[in-house]
């Protein structure tokens, strides 16, 4: 049996409508929950990063960084709080979208409050239960090659085991979860490096080239890591 009107539910509220996000915080708080706001983009990270929180409402075009990217950010740093979507994009090809990135609900707006509570109940239950979504944990590709996202540890092509840095995994899982698909530069530096230091792209090539090393038999004709010229770069298992 698990208590959802609990004051130890701890739900996140990212929503740049401050009218709409105070109303939703007064709603929240009567079910018992405590209930954090963010505004924008970075807060709504850095809430993610430093909080203990059972489900999140996150509103898709924010100030800054918007909310696909903060589920797609937060998901690479293997954080699976359940986020429920709530957004005026409401399209078939937007909640597709928003659901590939990691989310695990989606509801567009206008809504009807009661639903919008109705999904978080589910949600938080899910999480409580420990029965939200799959997890990209490993992978497995080539003959011998193998990730561990959550030890950051890898298996090369010669059958070695080693470790990574944790920017090397969350660049291995962002490629790994558009597998077959190109990932463009502006992409990754905003999602695996964030949204104060941008490196340059020189850097993303070194990443690849550290890669090819690691898993490609012969780097010069690789089999796994692409460059894409102009682009980005694909990684094809």
């Amino acid at each position: 049996m698990f208590d959802q009107s609990s004051p130890s539910v701890r739900l996140l509220l990212v929503e740049d409508d401050s009218a709409l996000r105070r109303m939703l915080k007064i709603n929240l708080e009567q079910e018992g929950w405590h209930v954090t706001e963010a505004a924008d983009g970075p807060a709504a990270l850095q809430a993610f990063r430093s909080q203990r929180l059972d489900a999140a409402i996150l509103d898709v075009m924010l100030p800054e960084v918007d909310g696909l990217s903060i589920c797609r950010t937060i998901r690479l740093e293997g954080n699976n709080t359940p986020v429920l979507f709530l957004t005026a994009k409401n399209t078939g090809e937007d909640r597709v979208e928003g659901l590939r990135l990691g989310a695990d609900d989606y509801l567009g707006k206008p809504f009807h409050l009661e639903e919008l509570l109705l999904r978080l109940k589910k949600l938080i239950r899910m999480n409580q239960q420990g029965q939200t979504g799959v997890e990209l944990n490993e992978l497995s590709f080539g003959t011998k090659c193998s990730v561990d996202f959550a030890a950051y540890q890898i298996v090369t092509h010669e059958g070695k085991a080693q470790g990574i840095s944790k920017r090397e995994s969350m660049l291995l899982k962002l490629l790994a979860s558009k597998a077959g698909e190109v990932v463009s530069r502006e992409e990754i530096l905003e999602v695996v490096w964030g949204y104060d230091v941008f490196p340059s792209t020189r850097t993303i090539d070194n990443y690849i080239l550290a890669f090819r090393k690691y898993f490609e038999p012969d780097p010069k004709k690789p089999r796994h890591f692409f460059s894409v010229r102009g682009v980005g770069y694909r990684f094809d298992q």
